[in-house]
């Protein structure tokens, strides 16, 4: 069975192209929540929309302590 790493890649290519807490950035120039601002954004097209929904997608992969 084949292990789906995409989380690990997108992670990567986030630091290397300099990206990486570019939509918590956004969140706070709003005065939001990073998870309020990517609830509001999530529907949106392009490339805020897409952080939003990775926001979302890292947000609930997260472990819990």
């Amino acid at each position: 069975m084949a292990t789906n790493r995409w989380m690990q890649r997108e992670s990567e290519r986030e630091k290397s192209a300099g990206t990486k807490g570019s939509f918590r950035r956004i969140a706070e120039r709003k005065g939001h929540s990073t998870h309020e601002e990517a609830e509001l954004d999530k529907g949106k097209s392009g490339k805020v929309g897409k952080k939003a929904r990775m926001a979302l997608a890292f947000e609930g992969a997260r472990h819990k302590k």
